[in-house]
């Protein structure tokens, strides 16, 4: 199998070392990468210049663009062979709640969507490495374990590891996505995210605070169906 790995922390962070050598005897691993740190770029494509991929030293491919390029480029020609999946991180820093609309790391899992088997997005939730062996085994895990899971096509699965020794994880619980609140003081810093507001039990932030691994199913289709009712009788009177 050929997987490829991509992330939004750059091709020379160590969560995404860490995901290559978890994964390398495995499969045949290809890694894309971000040359710069590119969180919270979401699902941006770079429309406006050409992207120049670089062989970097250890054999990963660093890219001029965002995590979302990084994984259509490495499933549309970059690569001498079409990878089977895709898989993202590990981040260095929770994607929980409503991180997800906002992550690259996330971004470039869905990216991965059109192969035939699901994509994985993994993240620490720690911006230290300490903990960063967690992470890579359960993401070895999870993995090899894809063959034997019965989900939609083009499912992205969302995998928050929480910041603790192997021993000390409690296991791993399949979760809803939370909320957070704006963090509701004065001033601007995007950066930082706000307080939990949506954090109860079945949510993915209640798992890690519980010190369990959160896998949250993400379907890509936003249409909002239970709102088509009264928007029909509106447009009704529309024209």
């Amino acid at each position: 199998m050929r997987i490829l790995i991509a992330n939004d922390d750059g091709v020379y962070a160590p969560g995404l070392a860490a995901l290559y050598d978890a994964l390398a005897d495995y499969a045949e691993c290809k890694v894309v990468a971000p040359i710069q740190d590119m969180s919270g770029a979401s699902s941006a494509l770079a429309l406006d210049r050409p992207l120049h991929p670089v062989s970097m030293p250890n054999g990963f491919i660093g890219l001029n663009g965002s995590p979302t390029d990084c994984v259509h480029l490495g499933l549309n020609g970059l690569l001498e062979e079409t990878p089977d999946m895709v898989v993202s991180g590990i981040n260095l820093g929770a994607n929980l709640g409503d991180d997800v609309l906002y992550s690259g790391t996330v971004a470039a899992a869905i990216e991965g969507r059109f192969t035939g088997r699901p994509a994985f997005a993994f993240s620490l939730v720690s911006r230290s490495t300490e903990n960063l062996p967690t992470a890579a085994h359960i993401a070895r895990l999870l993995v090899e374990k894809h063959d034997q899971l019965e989900v939609p096509p083009r499912t992205v699965l969302s995998v928050n590891v929480p910041n603790l020794p192997l021993d000390h994880v409690r296991g791993i619980q399949l979760t809803r996505l939370g909320h957070r609140n704006p963090r509701g003081k004065e001033g601007y810093w995007i950066s930082v995210a706000g307080d939990v507001e949506d954090g109860g039990p079945g949510t993915d932030f209640h798992a890690v605070m519980q010190g369990y691994v959160s896998i949250t199913p993400l379907q890509l289709d936003r249409t909002f169906h239970e709102a088509f009712n009264g928007l029909e009788s509106w447009l009704e009177n529309v024209l």
